[in-house]
């Protein structure tokens, strides 16, 4: 069954009765807005928990995702060069971090520290 087109930029029908226009690129934006803003929390944990700064790898696969999906939104949703220039580096950032984690630890290195 083919997909409408601008389906992404249609109310989804289930939430209409909270009043907000929530079609499914603002809530791809918003995952992905809130998985970035929460990767802090993650590293608030882990740091807590080790006693000292401690970046985990989880924050970086969080700080790409969240990147990634705010990105789609800008680009394709709302089609918002200011949004897609503030989520493009931080995609890359985090994804040439994540390649130095691994590269200097090696892939098991959040498991060998618990």
């Amino acid at each position: 069954m083919p997909v409408p087109a601008g389906f992404m930029d249609a109310p989804i029908a289930a939430l209409a009765w909270t009043g907000i226009h929530m079609s499914p690129w603002k809530l791809i934006g918003l995952t992905g807005a809130l998985m970035f803003g929460s990767r802090w929390v993650v590293q608030f944990i882990a740091s807590k928990r080790a006693r000292k700064p401690v970046i985990p790898r989880l924050f970086w696969y969080m700080s790409i995702l969240g990147s990634l999906m705010t990105l789609a939104y800008f680009v394709f949703g709302k089609n918002d060069a200011v949004g897609i220039l503030q989520n493009l580096f931080p995609a890359f950032t985090a994804a040439y971090s994540l390649y130095l984690d691994i590269r200097h630890r090696g892939w098991n290195r959040d498991r060998a520290e618990h």
